[in-house]
């Protein structure tokens, strides 16, 4: 089922956050029917830094390659603010869409731009945004390829200049619509109110962000269809690699940390070592 098609059901879907290939696999084995690539997350596993705007186009573009290389499932990718203008905007959208992501998601930060829960944001305007907009929704190739319109004005503007944007980045095309950091269940049920129905509404799930946390089936009673939990790996990861590093550097080996972690073999088995020797095996047999 295509992603399109998935997001027009009643129910809601759930987008793990992942990173890379290994996050994606374990994900994907884990029973997740779509992953959502997190800019964010991609800036603190393979910079050790902050969401603010440090991670580029190119960056992004070879981790959906590597994805797509070993997942099947659907990718829903942050492309940030497009890495520019109109023209920066198609040329994001087809290279990321050639490298295998099924939907894009366009913010209406300014360059450079930080995670939406951090302070101190600033936006383009509401025309310059229904643009970049209009632009990737002519710059993609498929049809099934979905345009994410996103707007961060609650922070910047305020809760009714934020709707005021959501409403143009629908009428400008966006196939589905992600108001972030909404502050209250009231601002929620708002949104829902004005746009469910007419698009496909997104939530983020940011654990000590800015929107109180509801799980996917409250999120689906109140009409959303579409939620991510982007970084929440990163901090589980990076809670139990931290954990790790201070029992190995404190007894001087890992035999009290063994039953929270795979041994040799079992991380081989995860990600199909044997399988994909014996595959390598039959193209060094003789063919004649």
């Amino acid at each position: 089922m295509s992603l399109k098609k998935r997001l027009g059901e009643d129910r809601i879907l759930l987008a793990p956050g992942v990173y890379d290939a290994l996050s994606g696999l374990i994900a994907e084995q884990a029973g997740a029917e779509t992953v959502y690539l997190s800019g964010a997350s991609i800036a603190y596993t393979r910079f050790g830094s902050p969401d603010i705007g440090l991670v580029s186009m190119s960056e992004v573009a070879d981790t959906v390659a590597v994805l797509r290389d070993r997942i099947s499932l659907p990718i829903v990718v942050d492309a940030d603010n497009g890495f520019g203008n109109a023209l920066n905007v198609q040329r994001t959208v087809r290279v990321f869409e050639r490298m295998g992501a099924n939907a894009l998601q366009l913010e209406d930060q300014t360059l450079p731009k930080r995670c939406g829960h951090l302070d101190g944001k600033s936006l383009v305007s509401k025309s310059e945004m229904a643009g970049k907009i209009r632009a990737a929704c002519d710059a993609r190739a498929s049809e099934e390829t979905l345009i994410i319109g996103r707007t961060d004005a609650i922070a910047v503007e305020g809760f009714e200049h934020a709707l005021e944007r959501a409403e143009a980045y629908v009428e400008a095309g966006a196939d589905m619509l992600f108001i972030e950091a909404p502050q209250s269940l009231e601002q929620m049920k708002e949104i829902v109110a004005r746009f469910a129905g007419r698009v496909p509404l997104m939530a983020n799930m940011v654990e000590g962000g800015k929107t109180p946390i509801v799980n996917a089936s409250g999120l689906e009673d109140l009409g959303f269809r579409f939620v991510i939990f982007p970084g929440g790996i990163v901090r589980a990861t990076a809670a139990t690699a931290r954990d790790y590093y201070a029992n190995l550097i404190a007894n001087g080996s890992n035999e009290s940390f063994r039953d929270r972690m795979f041994d040799f073999a079992g991380l081989n088995d995860l990600i199909g070592t044997p399988g994909l020797l014996t595959e390598g095996r039959k193209y060094d047999e003789e063919t004649n």
